[in-house]
């Protein structure tokens, strides 16, 4: 009799053990992949992974989420940010703060970032904070902070005399925001030791910023790495499977990282034509970060040539931007923010005042900024197999791409990180 009653039990006890299911009510879905707006539907999410998406009847041991008057979408993606840096002069942060400093700073950033609906990012280097982003990364992967899920490239490459710190004594020993390598045998050792302590990506600056004490009537640039250097980092980093992202601001440089094998050009400020056409042939991806620069030509104390300068950027950068779109280029989300971090969805009003689509620039922060990363298998879109990244907003973004900017409801990972949403 005993033993009737455990094998009677066994069935109870182990429906008691398992998970109950979720399931969220859209108002309206935007999955991230398709075109369609599918209204009135739901997300079944079995642990945190999404099961099936459509028109079934709720389980009766259901958890259900009500967003049925909101607009639910995939988690956003930010492919380009600077988690260690922070409002306030560059020079001070490498000069007078300690890493574990910057460090508790971009965990308050990482989370601002995370509540603002971007649970995946892409931080393209420490700026002088060495390897502190693979720690970073590992505590959120292991819930000791909350934060996105994370790739990182570390300390990004350039050479002698291409990054600050600049302007000091030569007397004196100044950190630099970048590691840099002179010679094909000093990049390939660089590419391999970032990768050795955890480095997802390389950054490369196939272009620097010039330092002149002349202002011209935009940023001017000059090339950095050879074309053997170049070839030499890709080559190495590809050996390990690990990708390479160009900082360029001029199509010679972007011509010869393309042509070397790197994935994503960031920034592009003056591509043209031909460059853009390159890129799409090769499958390489544009990152334009329009943000970062729109928002340096609003800063307060410029003097008037260098809002000037500044100004002109700004327009190139958005004729590049409607040159990238004529093309077909693969266009990547990036804010490059490096303050006011969590404000990153002000770079989708930026796109679409440009000319993007806003079905197209919020494919820019799913799938194809998940295709960039090679998360495509995982993130990205709301659908079968997907990890459970859903975030909700009140209104349409397809009318008013600003509404991005007020996320209400995230959740990564199938865990609800925010819920600010209006009952």
């Amino acid at each position: 009799m005993r033993k009737i009653f455990y094998l009677l039990l066994i069935p109870f006890l182990i429906a008691l053990s398992q998970e109950k299911p979720t399931v969220i009510k859209c108002g309206a879905l935007i999955d991230g992949k398709s075109d369609e707006v599918k209204k009135n539907v739901l997300i079944l999410l079995s642990g945190n992974k999404i099961e099936k998406v459509g028109n079934f009847k709720i389980p009766e041991n259901a958890d259900v989420i009500d967003l049925s008057d909101m607009t639910v979408l995939p988690g956003i993606i930010d492919a380009h940010v600077h988690f260690f840096l922070h409002e306030g002069n560059y020079d001070d942060q490498l000069l007078k703060e300690s890493i574990p400093y910057r460090t508790i700073r971009a965990v308050v950033h990482a989370k601002q970032t995370l509540e603002a609906g971007f649970t995946t990012v892409r931080d393209l280097e420490t700026e002088g904070a060495g390897y502190a982003d693979v720690d970073l990364k590992k505590a959120i992967d292991q819930g000791i902070i909350p934060g996105p899920r994370m790739q990182v490239s570390t300390r990004a490459l350039s050479v002698t005399g291409g990054y600050a710190l600049m302007g000091y004594s030569w007397e004196i020993q100044v950190p630099t925001g970048a590691q840099l390598v002179d010679g094909v045998d000093e990049a390939r050792k660089a590419v391999r030791e970032q990768i050795k302590y955890g480095a997802d990506w390389i950054k490369i600056y196939a272009d620097s910023r010039r330092r002149r004490s002349e202002v011209a009537d935009s940023l001017t640039w000059y090339l950095t790495f050879s074309d053997d250097e170049l070839k030499a980092i890709v080559e190495e980093a590809n050996k390990m499977n690990v990708k390479v992202a160009a900082h360029c601001y001029s199509s010679i440089a972007a011509q010869k990282a393309v042509n070397s094998g790197v994935a994503s050009i960031e920034h592009g400020l003056y591509l043209d034509e031909p460059t853009l056409k390159l890129m799409k042939e090769k499958g390489v991806y544009y990152c334009p970060t329009l943000l970062a620069y729109y928002r340096w030509s609003k800063r307060e104390g410029l003097s008037p040539e260098v809002k000037k300068m500044i100004e002109n950027t700004v327009k190139l950068h958005a004729e590049t931007f409607k040159r990238a779109l004529k093309v077909g280029v693969k266009i990547a989300f990036g804010s490059d923010l490096t303050e006011a971090h969590g404000s990153n969805a002000e770079e989708f009003e930026l796109m679409v005042k440009y000319g993007m689509k806003p079905m197209d620039a919020i494919k820019s922060a799913t799938s194809v900024a998940a295709e960039l990363l090679g998360w495509q298998d995982k993130i990205g879109s709301i659908e079968p197999g997907k990890l459970a990244d859903i975030i909700a907003v009140k209104g349409d973004p397809l009318k008013d791409i600003s509404v991005l900017k007020d996320v209400k409801f995230v959740m990564k990972d199938g865990k609800i990180v925010k819920n600010s949403k209006q009952f």
